[in-house]
């Protein structure tokens, strides 16, 4: 696993191994979103990463999917936030903030009072989310976002940027899957608007390559990065043609000359995720899920400029860069305990003891 182990420039982020700690929503801030010693503790653990991408954060009240799901709009959250960065930069590592507005995914029983669900259109997703206070709750129904709303919510992301930079992080990624707001402005399933934002591939591409050049502008677009997963249908979202409106994503994307493309494994057998991003946007790629010490070198002999993202792996191993370095065995994390408050299951998996 030589490859594994070599140094890698990302845009303006200079990764000391190509091990990267895909983002892993934990539900572990408190009630404002504001990040705690706990987290501190477990993104330092996995410090000796080349590069972490912390779980997705919202960059303003609406955009919260879940309950103690932190955000990056405060000046409490800035300030967790740079105690969780101060203990990755202490192990030498790299650390950027996934950026994730949910858009129609989310409940009023999880935001703020008074705090709208807002998206491209006004369709409720198929589905339940869980909340603190009433148990599981149906997502709610979102409000049309109108066109003005639409560049706010873009500078938000930039501000969000901005916030990052000051908490310590060394960049940003724009969360584009999964089903939250700019995955549901991408697809022709949630997308029914007949403005700039909506119709075409490229207009329903336009939301997401705005923030990511307002972001670019804020922080520098060597600092930010994409994250995309063609083929995904998670929270109800569906197009109508995701290969060629990933195409289209991917290809303005790479003329913004960004850190990276993060790009997950295809659900379906018949696109190939990985090829389609070396196509279309370029070498600066991080390839994500079913990597393991056994397929690493060979994916990354195929793909020079790449880098490899682990997600359930770092789960149980927080020294999971010593375990792949010396072929130590993996821990198997807790299904039981991903979502829930407190140290079980989040910082106390321990290091291999032989």
């Amino acid at each position: 696993m030589q490859k594994l182990f070599q140094a890698l420039v990302l845009g303006d982020l200079h990764l000391k191994n190509r091990i990267v700690m895909a983002p892993m929503t934990r539900n572990r801030a408190d009630a404002a979103g504001v990040p705690g010693t706990l987290m501190a503790e477990y993104y330092g653990q996995r410090g000796d990463a080349g590069l972490i991408v912390a779980e997705g954060t919202w960059p303003s009240a609406a955009g919260q999917a879940y309950c103690r799901q932190p955000g990056i709009s405060t000046p409490e959250q800035i300030k967790g936030w740079s105690k969780v960065t101060e203990a990755v930069h202490a192990r030498g590592g790299l650390i950027v903030l996934q950026i994730m507005h949910g858009g129609r995914i989310g409940s009023h029983h999880i935001k703020a009072q008074g705090t709208e669900t807002l998206a491209p259109s006004a369709l409720q997703a198929a589905g339940e989310v869980m909340t603190d206070s009433v148990g599981m709750q149906a997502y709610d129904v979102p409000r049309a976002l109108a066109t003005q709303e639409v560049k706010a919510i873009i500078e938000e992301h930039a501000q969000a940027a901005r916030n990052a930079r000051l908490a310590g992080f060394d960049g940003v990624e724009l969360h584009c899957t999964s089903g939250y707001l700019p995955m549901q402005f991408l697809c022709s399933g949630t997308n029914l608007r007949t403005d700039e934002y909506g119709g075409t591939a490229a207009n329903r591409t336009r939301f997401a390559i705005e923030c990511l050049r307002e972001m670019g502008l804020a922080i520098g677009p060597g600092r930010v990065g994409l994250r995309v997963n063609p083929g995904n249908t998670y929270n109800d979202t569906s197009d109508e043609n995701s290969v060629q409106t990933h195409i289209e994503l991917m290809e303005q994307a790479a003329e913004l000359q960004l850190a990276y493309l993060h790009v997950m494994r295809a659900p379906l057998p018949e696109i190939d995720a990985f090829e389609l991003a070396r196509s279309h946007f370029g070498q600066r790629l991080i390839l994500n899920d079913g990597f393991n010490a056994e397929n690493s070198e060979a994916t990354l002999l195929n793909f020079e400029n790449a880098a490899l993202s682990f997600a359930r792996h770092f789960i149980g191993n927080p020294d999971l860069v010593q375990r792949l370095q010396h072929g130590h065995a993996l821990v198997r994390f807790d299904r039981k305990t991903l979502y829930t408050p407190g140290a079980a299951g989040y910082t106390s998996y321990v290091p291999y003891a032989p």
